[in-house]
């Protein structure tokens, strides 16, 4: 076993702190910076305006999370290229798009803590600026030169809207469906990860069997993520979190814990206010009423059991790849997505 492996496996069992940042960047530190030149040039215009715009959206883009499982998986099966580059950049500028629309559509006044485009300019300025991030995102894949990974990205840019459409019109079903939440959160979450652990593949040289190995390692890192997403919008501390605490639920969706526990009880006021939730007529007290009601009926605990249920599935994805600074990365990345604190 590689030392690196020993520490990782070493801070999983006794469940001491472990710097998952370090980890995940060790094999890619040179790769990351040559992606932020790649980035940051792909994100400038000669319009002033724009200009404030997107840099407003680069201050305000987290930690590349996406970009990174990138070029991690390129460097799982040979190296990082300028097509894994440019796909990278795609794929992070659609994600940063995807995001400016959503906050509009949601008529959101804050992104991780700040304030959102539409908030900062007008929901105009937002619109086109995402149009803008997502017509650069596509002249990106385009210079990756390769069918495969310009198929993937742009299928993943059309489930990403789907995904959107569908929630809406969960919003008019009245059962609370398991299989319709993962349609979601797959199609609005994990294919962007499906994506990025599948172009990276291809990119580092991978045969179409490991191209699939990498997607569904994706996809199960996707819906971890969302999942936990969601777990985070039932605890107070909004501040930490950048947003507040029931904000799903004012946007009409129901998330796994509190599916949960509606599926587990005949409980009429949790299904009326449920039903508020849909119709987009719920109160704040009638929401934190619902939020403790989930957290009684163990709503918290089932999400976490699904999300160690995908992360078993995930690190048995990669059991038979030899030890290697890497894999660890990845393993760290995984563990990351799903004890993350915000």
């Amino acid at each position: 076993m590689a030392n690196s492996d020993f520490y990782y496996y070493f801070c999983i069992a006794k469940k001491v702190f472990m710097d998952y940042k370090s980890v995940i960047l060790a094999p890619i530190v040179a790769e990351r910076e040559r992606f932020n030149a790649v980035f940051d040039k792909a994100l400038q215009s000669s319009n002033p305006l724009l200009n404030e715009v997107l840099e407003h959206v680069r201050h305000t883009s987290g930690k590349k999370m996406r970009p990174m499982l990138v070029l991690l998986a390129a460097k799982l099966f040979g190296e990082v290229t300028d097509a894994t580059l440019h796909a990278a950049v795609a794929l992070e500028l659609l994600h940063n798009a995807s995001l400016v629309h959503d906050d509009v559509v949601d008529e959101s006044d804050e992104r991780r803590g700040k304030p959102s485009v539409n908030a900062a300019f007008s929901n105009k300025v937002a619109v086109l600026s995402g149009d803008f991030m997502l017509a650069t995102g596509l002249l990106e894949v385009d210079k990756s030169k390769d069918l495969k990974i310009m198929e993937i990205v742009f299928g993943m840019g059309r489930d990403l809207a789907d995904g959107e459409i569908l929630q809406l019109h969960n919003n008019a079903i009245e059962e609370h469906s398991y299989e319709i939440y993962y349609d979601v959160i797959r199609k609005k979450t994990a294919v962007l990860f499906e994506a990025c652990a599948s172009v990276g593949a291809i990119s580092g040289g991978a045969s179409d069997a490991e191209v699939e190995v990498m997607r569904r390692f994706g996809e199960y890192i996707g819906l971890c993520f969302q999942i936990k997403d969601d777990i985070f919008d039932y605890i107070s501390d909004s501040k930490q979190l950048g947003k507040p605490t029931g904000n799903d639920m004012r946007e009409g969706k129901l998330t796994l814990p509190v599916l949960y526990a509606l599926n587990q009880t005949k409980d009429a006021e949790a299904h009326r206010i449920a039903a508020k939730v849909k119709a987009g007529t719920v109160d704040v007290e009638e929401i934190s009423w619902l939020i403790n009601f989930a957290i009684g009926e163990g709503g918290i605990q089932y999400a976490e059991s699904v999300m160690e249920d995908l992360r078993a599935k995930a690190v048995d994805l990669l059991k038979n790849f030899p030890p290697t600074e890497v894999k660890t990365a990845l393993l760290a990345y995984l563990d990351f997505v799903i004890y993350r604190e915000k």
